[in-house]
């Protein structure tokens, strides 16, 4: 392993974080609140810091192997995410501990926060958190390779080590090409977004930071009780509309783009997730209508909201937490399958399952003609058996983690239930769970034990779990073994 290639491209990357920073700096000095200098601070660590990686290297990185590739997205996610927490620190906003939750937590849109209020926020504050949110929606890496100019030329192993999916959906030859199109898409969505919200009496401000943190699927809101403070059908349906956007495969779309609207429907995966939150959207409004009464248009305007939310984003219109237990359970079971492979949503991702259940149907089939041979097929194209074990093994470490955070929430003392959801919620980067953590509460009151927990299985989640799992083995960082 180069040393020196990983210092260098991680320069480049601190660097790009420092002139983020700038933006907040200068809605703090056009506001005149007290946190220029606490941005100031903030922009010139990560600088300093981007300086110090720097010396350490002469050479670019001209060529990155895979170990080199896990290496700098592994650390790329978490030294952006300290240096993301130095405002809420210098500004005096968060104890050190909460203020890393903080960042961890926007940069893998998770939306799970540890403030108390965010009444009397500033905008600076606010606009960094939706910013965290929208940066770690696409990738801090893809993001990185498409605008960094000499970014694209070798870094496919970094793009791949950040995980976007079980399938390697290029929909153009050149990396850089491919991820500066999913850019241009993402930031359509987000101008869509930011223009429709203020279309429903939103101010520039709180229609960018909503629209940032609906496609981005975040869920940091400016305020409290999050889309709830608006009560507005116009606002809740483009909400909708832009979480479930969130949760489809922006490749995909890319596709649709050129090729028609057709596209999307011959896609056995997107059509699956239609199909899947139009259904369970239905069905808690069928519950809600017999179990509390609701009237239909009602029960439908908040499932169709919660259910695009839970699977990707995390936004609250209601206290889900006071639904009955049939639709908690259905919320569940949406945290965990999450959205599409390419999308801003983490989760199983429907892919997977879909090829689980095509495999696991074949096995019954074998089971009945032993000699028949079925191949598992998505979209059309084969899955290769090595494919299918590896999701298969993905599907077992998910669990595995799941059961290990569930655990480790219960021996916080945290009830059996609630440190599921617990689980459920940040491993899938939803951020809202229930009991304690539920659609009206905030993770400030859970122990320092539990945030520390809870920060690995964040990070473990959006990076799909090997990658720092990977990155933890001692022999992972010995120079003389190559991959």
């Amino acid at each position: 392993m180069q040393k020196q290639v990983i210092f260098y491209v991680l320069s480049r990357m601190v660097f790009a974080e420092a002139a983020v920073l700038l933006i907040p700096l200068a809605i703090a000095f056009y506001n005149q609140d007290k946190n220029v200098l606490s941005f100031l601070f903030a922009a010139a660590l990560a600088w300093g810091v981007g300086t110090y990686f720097r010396s350490h290297t002469r050479i670019q990185a001209e060529k990155l192997t895979l170990k080199e590739g896990i290496a700098i997205t592994g650390l790329a996610w978490v030294v952006t995410t300290f240096l993301g927490m130095l405002p809420y620190v210098s500004g005096g906003y968060l104890n050190p501990l909460d203020a890393v939750f903080e960042s961890i937590s926007g940069f893998t849109t998770t939306g799970a926060t540890t403030f108390t209020t965010l009444e009397g926020l500033p905008q600076s504050i606010l606009f960094w958190r939706a910013m965290t949110n929208w940066l770690g929606g696409l990738g801090i890496i893809v993001i990185f390779i498409a605008l960094l100019p000499q970014a694209g030329a070798s870094t496919v192993n970094m793009y791949r080590a950040e995980g976007a999916g079980p399938t390697d959906d290029r929909v153009l030859p050149k990396l850089r090409d491919m991820t500066k199109a999913l850019f241009t898409i993402y930031l359509f969505f987000t101008g869509v977004g930011t223009v429709m919200f203020m279309i429903g009496g939103l101010d520039l401000f709180q229609a960018l930071v909503h629209a940032m943190a609906s496609i981005a699927g975040g869920g940091f809101s400016s305020y409290d009780d999050s889309a709830m403070h608006f009560d507005s059908v116009w606002l809740e349906g483009w909400m909708t509309v832009l979480m479930a956007v969130a949760g489809g495969s922006f490749g995909l779309y890319y596709r649709a783009w050129h090729k028609g609207v057709h596209v999307l429907w011959r896609d056995t995966e997107f059509r699956c997730y239609v199909c899947w939150l139009g259904g369970t959207s239905l069905l808690i409004a069928l519950v809600l209508m017999l179990e509390l009464g609701y009237t239909p248009g009602y029960a439908l305007r908040l499932s169709t909201f919660q259910v695009s939310s839970v699977a990707t984003t995390g936004f609250v219109s209601t206290d889900f937490d006071l639904w009955p237990e049939f639709a908690k359970g259905i919320l569940i079971l949406l945290m965990l399958v999450g959205g599409c492979g390419g999308s801003t949503a983490s989760g199983l991702k429907v892919a997977r399952l879909v090829v689980l259940c095509k495999s696991t149907w074949n096995i019954v089939q074998q089971k009945i003609s032993p000699r028949r041979v079925t191949p598992v097929r998505l979209g059309g194209n084969k899955v290769e058996e090595s494919q299918v074990l590896r999701i298969g093994q993905y599907f077992f470490l998910y669990m595995a983690c799941l059961a290990l955070c569930t655990l480790l929430m219960t021996w916080d003392g945290i009830g059996t239930f609630d440190s599921f959801g617990i689980a459920v919620a940040t491993l899938g980067n939803v951020g809202p769970g229930f009991g304690v953590i539920g659609a009206t509460q905030t993770y400030a009151d859970l122990s320092n034990f539990a945030k520390t927990a809870l920060c690995l299985f964040m990070l473990l989640g959006r990076l799909e779990i090997l990658t720092l799992l990977v990155m933890l083995r001692p022999s992972f960082w010995s120079s003389e073994k190559h991959w």
